[in-house]
Order: structure tokens, then sequence, then C-alpha cells
């Protein structure tokens, strides 16, 4: 008698998946190779720093070069001069005040125009610019302005990521376990920290043009990869895919907007509540009427500290190892991605811990909290043996861009949700860009005091940073009153801001 075959293991668990659970998936990793790319193509500037103005002290000099009268040879100028860290916080801060200021015009873009021409578009223009700004180097360009007009137009055309991608993610998941998934998701911004620094220091000491070059070809590459297969909406799926589609999920519902419709194992994993119906054509709302949604304020607030202190970190790191530690351009760069790896670890507890709390902002304060000493600390000791660097950049790490990555991901998703829009789902590409917008000016604020600050020493920087954590706290804490009143006012249960 002949045995009867079995379905292959393997194929059995991929069939357990229902397509719409692919679809999420899918959705899922591509807006994180997006926003990968945005990030990576952040980072160069941090690593060709030290490369701009190297300790020449510390390199073998030619016999033929006259090194007196302080003739820098190893500088790239205008970077040559003594007040080099102030001309690094001018470049610095032409990208984050554009993009500070653009943000909050793109998420009024966003909710107006689709989402996946507005991402393509502003990818393919971001690889422009920041090829440009590599390009630099092989047409001997020693022009401080043609470095800041570079850098104002790649901040402008980089705010088209982050509210794009949240709502494509917001209009995808639920809320049930939003804190985790995004916890998760929003690795991206330390892993695109972290390529782009490796990338940029493969190249930063022999040419450190293809530090820019070579991470504005790959945005330029996700830019089409994404006008070929981003779905900025399950609801596509529904109004495009005919009878088929509709005898899955019924003839009007989309996918994320009655769960009692859906196969409750698709959203098991994602949402353990019903979503709001939706209404098909609401208008997009106002900058106002996002404003005066409860929460939006107070958070947008307390992500101008806490993104101050992670943009510091992001644009000075390797250039204070550099000086601290005497580390080589490349060393530096490589080691400062470990303050990134620390950062995903950070983002994935905080959206743990919020999930299982349900304390968002009680999530943040904490973190923030337990921040400001171990800033001091590392300051201190965190140079005194390789373990301990280590060690104290991936603690702060984490509790640095917890909070930021809680607040501009799970935050932005919920407020841009919230029961207060009774259903209009054309509102959270705005809050996002506003969160994030304030935010940015805290981006903007720290580098460039890190440049004024940092020539009297980096004691001070730190000073600067440990005060801006505690001002986050404060700013949370200031807004209680409020929250509580309007949480009284509207039953608000889901979002915690008391």
């Amino acid at each position: 008698m002949k045995m009867k075959s079995s379905l292959a293991p393997g194929i059995r668990l991929i069939t357990n998946f229902s397509r719409d659970s692919w679809y999420r998936g899918f959705i899922l990793i591509l807006t994180f190779l997006f926003y990968t790319a945005y990030h990576l193509s952040r980072k160069p500037i941090s690593i060709v720093k030290s490369e701009l103005h190297r300790n020449c002290s510390n390199v073998i000099q030619p016999k033929d070069i006259n090194i007196t009268n302080n003739v820098t040879w190893c500088d790239w100028p205008p970077f040559d001069q003594d007040n080099y860290q102030t001309l690094f916080g001018v470049l610095d801060n032409c990208f984050l005040v554009a993009y500070a200021i653009g943000m909050f015009f793109s998420g009024i873009f966003g909710e107006r125009l689709p989402l996946r021409y507005y991402l393509s578009i502003g990818m393919l223009m971001s690889g422009l610019f920041t090829c440009l700004f590599g390009l630099g180097f092989y047409w001997n360009i020693h022009s401080l302005g043609y470095y800041a007009f570079v850098q104002v137009m790649n901040g402008l055309v980089q705010t088209t990521g982050w509210p794009a991608v949240v709502a494509c993610v917001g209009n995808w998941f639920g809320k049930g376990k939003r804190g985790f998934i995004m916890g998760v998701w929003n690795s991206h911004t330390s892993v695109g920290n972290i390529l782009g620094s490796l990338i940029a220091g493969v190249f930063v000491s022999t040419a450190w043009g293809l530090s820019f070059i070579v991470p504005g070809i790959i945005i330029a590459c996700t830019g089409v990869l994404c006008f070929f297969f981003l779905v900025e909406s399950d609801c596509l799926f529904v109004c495009q895919s005919g009878q088929e589609r509709s005898q899955e999920v019924g003839e009007t519902a989309p996918l994320l907007r009655d769960s009692s419709i859906v196969d409750p194992s698709i959203n098991g994993a994602v949402s353990t509540e019903p979503d709001v119906i939706v209404e098909e054509h609401s208008e997009a709302i106002s900058f106002l009427g996002a404003l005066r949604i409860p929460g939006v304020v107070e958070f947008s607030l307390c992500l101008l500290f806490a993104k101050l202190v992670s943009y510091t970190f992001l644009y000075w790191l390797p250039l204070y190892i550099s000086n601290v530690a005497h580390f080589e351009a490349k060393e530096a760069g490589d080691m400062s991605t470990l303050f990134d790896v620390g950062g995903i670890l950070g983002g994935i507890l905080a959206g743990l811990v919020s999930d299982y709390t349900g304390g968002r902002a009680s999530t943040c304060c904490v973190m923030l909290v337990v921040a400001a000493p171990m800033l001091f600390l590392y300051n201190n000791i965190g140079q005194r043996s390789l373990g301990t660097t280590i060690g104290m950049l991936l603690l702060c790490g984490a509790l640095v861009n917890g909070p930021y990555a809680l607040i501009t991901t799970a935050v932005s998703a919920d407020l841009g949700t919230h029961e207060s829009l009774k259903g209009n789902a054309r509102a959270l590409s705005t809050v996002t860009a506003i969160i994030d917008g304030t935010g940015s000016i805290g981006a903007a604020l720290g580098p460039l005091l890190a440049g004024v600050i940092s020539p009297t020493g980096w004691n001070n920087v730190f000073y600067m940073l440990i005060s801006a954590d505690v001002l986050a706290c404060l700013v949370r804490e200031i807004s209680v009153p409020k929250s509580r009143r309007c949480r009284r006012e509207a039953n608000l249960n889901s979002l915690d801001l008391c």
C-alpha cells in the first residue's frame, strides 16, 4: 500500500499566513528600506568631518611639504581654519533648519498627493543632492556657500520621507501592537546610520567624495523601487482587485476599517480592537486642526528636546571620539555605530514596554530621566577602556533613542488616528509632520550649540545634552494637568498622556 504524501512543513507554514498578512509584511519591509536609505544618506557628513579637518600632527608629512607657518596640507579648505567646528555647525544647520521648516509643509503635501509619487521623487532628489556634496571633492570645490546650498536643498527634499512612511505604516496596521511593531520597524533609523557610517568609512581616508556619492546612488535606487512596488494603503487592494478581493473581505469593508469582517487570525498579531470606520471622502485636516488634537503640542515639545540630544550625537559623536580617544576617522566612525545599535534595542524596548503598560508618555519619561546620569558617566568614564566605551555607547544609545523612536512612530500614529478625529483618516501625515517638524527644530539647535560650545570643552557639550534631557521630561510633567483634563472630557483611554 502506497503511503499518502503530506504537504511539506515549509509550505504549510507559508500558507498559514493570509494574503493580507503577506501584504502587511511586504509594506513593512519596503518602508523600512526606504527610510533606512534616507538616514544612510544623512550620516556621511559626520564621518567626513574628521577628514576635512585632521589632526595633522598625527599624520606622517612628506619631506617636500613646508609645514611651517601653520600650513595644514592635510585639511580641506575652507575647513582648515581655527573656526572649523563653527563651519561644521553651519553645514549641519543648513540641513537641519531647512528640514525643520520644510517638515511643517511636507505633511500637508503628503495628505494631498499620492504617497508613492511623493516618496519616489523625494528619494531621487535626495540622491541627487547627496551626490552633489561628494562631487565637490572631484570638482575641487572649496566654497562654503556651495556645500551650504547643497545641504539646504537636501534638507528640504528629505522632508518627503518621514510623514509619508509613517502614514503608509499607519494605514496598514492597527493600534493593538503598534508600539512593538513600530519599535522594531523604527530601527531603520539606526540601521541607516550604521550602514551610512560603514559605507562612508570605507572611502573617507582615500576619496571622501565617494562617502557621499555611494549613499546618494543607493537612495536614488530605492526611489525607483518605491515607484514600482509601494502600495500606500490597504484600501487600494479593495478598490482595484475586483471580485476576488471582495469575496475575502466583503464588498464595502477595507481591510483595517472593520476588523469584525476580517479573519481574526490576520489581525491577531497586530490589532486587538476594531478600528474606526473611515469616511471615504473626508477632507485632509488643516494645520490648526491637527494642533488641536489632544497631545500633539505636548509630545511635539518633548520631541524637540529629545531629538536635540539624538541629533547632536548623530553629527558630532565621531568627531568627539576622534578628539577624545584619538582614533582615526574610520575607526571613530565605526565606533560611533555602537550608539545606533543601542538605539535599535532602545526603540524595541520602549515599544514593548509602552504596549504592555499602555503608557507611552510614562515610558518616554522614565527613559529620559535615566539617560541624563548615563550621559554624565559616559563623558567621565566612557573612554577608560574599550569595554567601558562599548557598554556606555550601547546604553546611552538605547536611553537617548528609545523615547525619540517611540514619539516619532507609535505616538505619532496614535495621535494621527485619534478618536477626536471621528474617523477622518487624512490626518496622519500632517500630525506626524508637526511632531517631527517641531522635533527637527531641536535637531537643528543641538548640532549648532555643539559647534559653538565644543571649543570651550566637550564637558560643556555634555552638560547641554543633559539639560536638554531634563527639559524634555519637564515639558511632559508641565503638560500633565491639561492632559488629565482633556482625557476626562473626551474619555480618551488609548493614549497615556498623564
